[in-house]
């Protein structure tokens, strides 16, 4: 059976550097960074503990061949992409787990109903 991966990106605090990596285990990966475990590496160099990007894939060379593609990318283009997600470039994952967005159960049942609303608009089209 092949492994999944996920690419993944790192900052510092004042969100300066950027480190683009692969793993197929993040929040251990993360744990590594955050607790500088892989001494004289860039993470470890520049300070990097904050994960605020992450895509997973299904496998791990398919992962490995977006984390070249990233890494040959430049800073402008890195950036737009993490604003994408993540405009305010917050810590996503952690060491412990990902970190969940919380919303109030009135948004939550708001968006359960548009939802609903625009599969039954769908489906009375065909």
């Amino acid at each position: 059976m092949r492994k999944a991966g996920l690419v993944y990106i790192m900052t510092n605090k004042n969100r300066t550097t950027l480190y683009i990596g692969v793993t197929n285990d993040l929040c251990r990966r993360i744990f590594e960074h955050k607790n500088h475990l892989i001494k004289n590496s860039f993470t470890d160099k520049y300070n990097l503990e904050y994960c605020i990007y992450y895509e997973e894939f299904p496998y791990f060379d398919l992962a490995i061949k977006r984390e070249k593609e990233l890494k040959k990318w430049n800073r402008h283009k890195k950036e737009a992409l993490i604003n994408q997600k993540n405009p305010e470039w917050k810590e996503v994952v952690t060491e412990s787990g990902f970190i969940r967005d919380t919303i109030s159960v009135s948004q939550q049942v708001k968006e359960i109903v548009n939802k609903m609303q625009g599969e039954a608009d769908s489906s009375s089209v065909s």
